[in-house]
């Protein structure tokens, strides 16, 4: 009941706010190059969709953030263990890692461009570099969570460097790893947007920048519900596999409980 009662309430809150969107530009008389109304976007939306343009661009956006998002969380999950479980190379190579993510990646987006052109390519190396640090940053915390009580009588038991791993270590940071998992999925399309932004032969945020030269500002507003879509489209499958890796962490039933309302 209470599932049901949170999901009429969001929608309701979702259609309100349009329809105050709606009546705030009719009022106040707002241009709509300026700033449309829902309407307008809805129509831009639709055409964009009806013609299959959206879905062509959508396509390219979609593809290099899955496959960025795949090679930038195996390299953080990797090196995070890396570094949670070796102390010379988290003396070695974190420093290295800091300082490369501390680089803006809007300035380095025309670099990976000069490097690997205006394909695919360059939109899929700077989404996996921008959703790299998270999962890294969570990988090392959560490896490094776990009780050293438990760590030392494991090996007073006899227990091996990956038995420990295996059976303390890593469950204790499954919660920590599918929230950088989390974080990652919506930086990665971020990051693919961005390099779409410098040069791109296609993909959403090449027509985000066609349209905003030809002043279709409810064209660019209808290019962003793609993108939010997008997002909460990818969002909500690391949530699906969220839910069946952590059936049995504490915290994963009470988020699944939602709010009481």
């Amino acid at each position: 009941m209470n599932t049901k009662r949170n999901m009429g309430l969001t929608i309701a809150l979702f259609v309100s706010s349009i329809l105050l969107w709606e009546i705030v530009v009719r009022v106040s008389g707002v241009p709509n190059f300026i700033f449309p109304t829902p309407s307008e976007v809805f129509q831009a939306l639709w055409r964009g969709i009806a013609g299959g343009l959206y879905l062509r661009h959508a396509g390219v956006t979609l593809t290099a953030t899955v496959l960025g998002f795949v090679i930038g969380t195996s390299m953080g999950l990797l090196l995070g263990t890396l570094i949670a479980t070796y102390r010379y190379v988290d003396y070695f190579l974190y420093p290295y890692i800091v300082m490369f993510q501390s680089m803006p990646k809007v300035a380095l987006a025309p670099i990976f461009a000069l490097w690997l052109g205006l394909g695919i390519e360059s939109k899929i190396f700077s989404s996996a570099v921008i959703c790299f640090f998270p999962l890294l940053v969570n990988t090392v915390a959560g490896l490094r969570s776990a009780d050293e009580d438990r760590v030392n009588l494991m090996s007073a038991l006899g227990a091996s460097r990956w038995q420990i791993f295996r059976y303390l270590r890593l469950p204790g940071a499954l919660p920590f790893i599918m929230a950088g998992l989390e974080l990652a999925v919506v930086l990665a399309l971020i990051g693919a947007i961005v390099a779409e932004f410098v040069g791109a032969q296609a993909g959403l945020g090449t027509l985000i920048q066609t349209m905003n030269s030809n002043m279709d500002v409810s064209g660019q507003f209808s290019v962003l519900l793609v993108l939010s879509a997008i997002g909460l489209t990818l969002n909500r499958t690391i949530k699906f596999f969220r839910r069946r890796v952590l059936f049995w962490d504490p915290s994963e039933k009470s988020r699944q409980s939602g709010p009481n309302v």
